[in-house]
């Protein structure tokens, strides 16, 4: 008879953990993809092309709060689970609460940054004159979000290794639900524009943060006292070590979001569209591309604690099953996204407002050259984070670095060089092949080794 106490992340099929755990971990990161979303197709109704363009100048900073919350969420998470794997309770706690500690200063450092340097921030992000106006008004107030937006997408994750996957999505899906129900309230019935979708989206922020905040006091397999937050290094050490390959992951890609604006406009200005047609379009594909993406991302934190758990307690088996059931789901579901981008474009862009002939010509263009390799981009996502979730951070960082950094940010600055605008979309696919190749062999090679050192 099997003992009460054994966790199921060691004995339970795979199949079952990855619908218990992902499923919850993928609405949770499409709810919060949503909420860029959401505002891009008000304003894009109400302010029209130029709002749209604020927003992505704007981008950046929302990928950072992402980045930094997966750097305390993800590697809390992890160092949680190998603690808790190997019965190591004490530690487990101070990981968990550390981690906590780490996203409230996380989230307080940025916002008085961004309050301070905010104009500056936006002209390097990418502003034009007749969009900055916008972007200083939209981005000003969503950073008084950014701690609860730190605490939400970070928490979720210590939430779903605490074994309540159910309740880290619920806490997402309030705030998004806030969100929608708002905006178009502040923006069309108060008349507020750029400003009511700003306060809809912080509004939405601060409940979902209370609530992560809530569940992180009364956790159910171990109890988490106040002096865990504070500053320590046996367990800020290790987070930031397990977290920073998802970290570099989203600061990679606010890198990338900030060249490609630079470079749209610039391009964009020697073209026959203008600066703001091409940073309008690429605004909206972007947070499109994300919703795609938010699921993969959703798939490759759902893992995490079953990896981390297994790989703990010398189960190699679990751990390949794992990996190789993600990745089919990650294919199937980038794939059927493939298709969606490359036979409805038009369809797409259309949800987010009107606009010249001319705007959906290059919308349509941009759509399906960016993102052709879309079926293939489950695969560097889903293996960097299994390498982390084994606490081999190095390779995890690494191949967080390839498509972003290696061969995306090159790519940006080369190809338009010589191609003009269309270098731009090009950079992506040609990134996104390399990626996943050398995200496959890596993987290749670590399964021999867990072969060799876990051979059950």
């Amino acid at each position: 008879m099997e003992n009460k106490n054994t966790n199921p992340l060691g004995t339970e099929k795979i199949g079952s953990l990855l619908m218990k755990f992902a499923i919850p971990s993928i609405i949770a990161m499409l709810v919060s993809s949503l909420y860029n979303i959401v505002d891009q197709f008000f304003i894009g109704r109400s302010v029209g092309m130029l709002g749209n363009a604020a927003t992505n100048v704007a981008f950046p900073l929302t990928i950072t709060c992402t980045a930094l919350a997966l750097l305390c969420g993800v590697g809390g998470a992890a160092n949680f689970n190998l603690a808790m794997g190997r019965k190591e309770k004490e530690k487990a706690v101070s990981f968990a609460g550390g981690a906590i500690g780490m996203m409230l200063l996380a989230g307080v450092v940025l916002t008085i940054v961004v309050t301070l340097f905010l104009k500056p921030m936006m002209l390097a992000f990418g502003a034009t004159d007749n969009v900055l106006d916008y972007a200083l008004t939209y981005t000003g107030i969503t950073s008084l979000g950014f701690p609860f937006l730190i605490v939400t997408t970070g928490g979720s994750n210590l939430i779903r290794a605490d074994g309540s996957p159910k309740y880290s999505m619920i806490c997402t899906l309030a705030g998004a639900i806030i969100n929608t129900i708002l905006d178009p309230l502040f923006i069309f019935t108060f008349d507020m524009g750029m400003a009511g979708a700003a306060w809809a989206t912080i509004i939405g922020q601060v409940v979902s943060g209370i609530m992560v905040l809530g569940y992180l006091a009364k956790f159910k397999t171990v109890h988490i006292p106040l002096k865990a937050l504070l500053p320590s290094k046996a367990s800020w050490l290790p987070i930031l070590t397990l977290g920073i390959a998802p970290f570099f992951n989203q600061m990679a890609m606010m890198i990338v979001q900030i060249v490609m604006n630079n470079t749209l406009t610039y391009y964009g200005g020697q073209s026959s569209y203008g600066s703001e047609i091409p940073m309008a379009c690429a605004g909206i594909i972007s947070k499109v591309g994300m919703i795609f993406f938010a699921i993969v991302i959703g798939i490759s934190q759902g893992i995490q604690p079953i990896i981390s758990f297994n790989y703990g307690a010398g189960n190699g088996k679990r751990v390949k099953e794992t990996y190789k059931k993600a990745l089919t789901a990650a294919i199937l579901i980038s794939t059927a996204a493939f298709l969606l981008f490359q036979i409805f474009p038009r369809e797409i862009i259309s949800i987010f407002g009107s606009g010249s002939e001319e705007y959906f010509t290059f919308a349509e263009k941009f759509f399906r050259i960016y993102l052709f390799f879309t079926f293939i981009n489950g695969i560097q996502p889903i293996t960097a984070n299994t390498f982390t979730s084994i606490g081999k951070s190095g390779k995890g960082v690494f191949l967080s670095l390839t498509r972003q950094i290696i061969f995306l940010l090159p790519l940006l600055i080369i190809l338009p060089i010589f191609m003009g605008i269309d270098g731009v979309m090009y950079s992506a696919p040609v990134a996104d092949g390399i990626a996943a190749v050398f995200s496959a062999w890596f993987m290749w090679k670590e399964f021999k080794i867990i072969d060799k050192q876990m051979p059950n």
